[in-house]
């Protein structure tokens, strides 16, 4: 019998390690014969820890479970249980997902690079190691491909400057500095299918003449830094690195650095200059990293995400993947809900749903059972969606065209008591807080952005003339998007929930 009981860092939060132990001992305890697999999560956070069982008909799921419910589902022979869910993909949140790069995560043994393979794994790479690095960049830029960290850069692009590039040495750059709110996607995968990123980063090594790689890291993610040093290890063991990639010949390395936790780091240039030791500050663009990036060397600096899709692109070919989104945002998007929602978690599809039917549909509206007030889609720098545009299909161009940004796909829900001036003042002092202090316009802008918030609290409405001026300095003269995007939120509350701003809800409450 093998059971599944995650590993994943949120299912661990709400116990996963306990039911664990209890399935064990109960086994143990009954002379059983099990083989436990500490898989990746299936994305349900709300149903977590879900256990699953492996039968004739399928996986069945069964969960939120303690480490108490353990004893009579073995009473009930995984079976008939309260907790009893069903099979797991016949489950709603399953059936309606496309998971192309998550199709694995919480399937296999995140670190069996034989059970990897078995689920389709390696077949993008092996595909690549009979191709030319001109034919996979093509493949890739075709594909539609664009950055999934923020800033939706079309990936082949990317990798043609830096193959174009003339070089001794040139370097792949994972960024997985995932420090927005309500985003977990490159920790989900990262914990749950890590080969996937290896696969990517050898394949855009392929692409651009590239033989060494770092995943730029968060401390903050201890679980998926172990992960994926150990799938490093077994990687290497099993030749998908070295200087013999399964027998070609052709040569990769890499290796995992750990950030120290600096938001800033979360952009391509800041987290250069961390990985080669130095201060994380923003560095003027030009050069390009693709040009001049690690240690002065053609850099391709991508999200985990945007990486771990490659070998899905490479072995289902670029026209597979493009069939899936609308218009310039092709493909599908792990789109991380969060917040006051009923059903929070990570959730795949092609672009193009509208943001009705995802927080209505897919997350189920609010826990708290309120009405929807606003979703912030993009982290803590994204803007706020009033439900009045919750027609809003979701796609890049879609969301800039309401003022909005796609960014990593994080959704935080909020229900109607939130307070919008307020959530505009913490943008402000978020910016201030995390700014690396190079640019003026983000350095100083973000100061005086919050006492122009405390001012307009106070009821002094004169100043919301300034705040937007303020605002407009900061989108257009900032040297990255920390200071950049800063207006977003504060521009969106002000834009959509004026009476905040003036004090005239108030005066409507009382």
């Amino acid at each position: 019998m093998r059971i599944y009981v995650p590993r994943d860092s949120a299912a661990k939060a709400l116990g996963a390690d306990d039911v664990a132990k209890a399935v064990q001992a109960e086994a143990a305890r009954r002379g059983l014969d099990i083989t436990l697999t500490r898989n990746g999560t299936r994305g349900m956070v709300w149903l977590e820890p879900l256990l699953e069982v492996q039968t004739e008909d399928g996986r069945r799921a069964f969960g939120p479970l303690t480490a108490a419910d353990v004893p009579a589902l073995f009473d009930a022979e995984f079976g008939d249980h309260p907790k009893a869910l069903g099979l797991t993909d016949e489950l709603p949140w399953m059936m309606g997902q496309t998971r192309l790069t998550f199709a694995r995560v919480g399937v296999i043994d995140p670190l069996d690079l034989a059970e990897y393979e078995h689920h389709g794994g390696l077949a993008g790479l092996r595909k690549a190691l009979a191709m030319t690095g001109e034919q996979i960049v093509t493949e890739v830029t075709e594909s539609g491909l664009r950055g999934r960290g923020g800033a939706g850069f079309p990936t082949g692009i990317k990798w043609k400057t830096v193959a174009g590039a003339q070089a001794e040495q040139k370097y792949i750059v994972c960024n997985a500095d995932e420090g927005d709110s309500a985003t977990f996607a490159d920790r989900m995968l990262m914990e749950g299918d890590p080969f996937t990123l290896i696969e990517g980063m050898v394949i855009a090594g392929l692409a651009t003449g590239a033989t060494k790689g770092y995943v730029y890291a968060r401390s903050e993610y201890p679980d998926a830094n172990a992960v994926f040093a150990e799938a490093i290890r077994v990687a290497r063991e099993g030749g998908l690195l070295g200087t013999d990639i399964l027998g070609s010949g052709k040569t990769f390395e890499m290796e995992i650095r750990i950030g120290a936790g600096a938001y800033v780091c979360g952009e391509e240039t800041s987290l250069l200059n961390s990985l080669e030791g130095k201060r994380g500050v923003v560095r003027a663009k030009p050069p390009l990293p693709a040009l001049e990036g690690f240690l002065g060397r053609p850099t391709v600096v991508n999200n985990v995400i945007s990486l771990a899709t490659v070998p899905v692109v490479m072995s289902h070919g670029a026209t597979f993947y493009k069939d899936f989104g609308l218009g310039r945002s092709r493909g599908t998007i792990p789109l991380q809900i969060a917040g006051n929602v009923k059903h929070g978690g990570l959730y795949e599809c092609a672009f193009g749903l509208s943001l009705g039917e995802i927080v209505e549909g897919i997350g189920g509206g609010t826990a708290s059972g309120r009405p929807v007030k606003a979703v912030q889609v993009g982290g803590p720098l994204g803007a706020y969606f009033p439900p009045a545009l919750f027609d809003t299909p979701f796609g890049y161009e879609e969301f800039a065209g309401a003022d909005g940004l796609v960014g990593h796909a994080g959704l935080t829900i909020f229900d109607d008591t939130a307070d919008m001036l307020e959530m505009a003042r913490f943008a402000m002092e978020f910016c201030a807080i995390e700014s690396c202090g190079k640019c003026t316009p983000c350095r100083i802008g973000a100061v005086r952005g919050v006492e122009t918030l405390e001012r307009i609290a106070g009821g002094d409405a004169s100043a919301i003339p300034i705040l937007t001026d303020l605002c407009n300095t900061m989108k257009f003269g900032s040297l990255c998007a920390l200071g950049g995007f800063t207006p977003y939120p504060v521009m969106s509350a002000l834009t959509h929930f004026p009476d905040e701003f003036t004090g005239t809800h108030q005066e409507a409450a009382e």
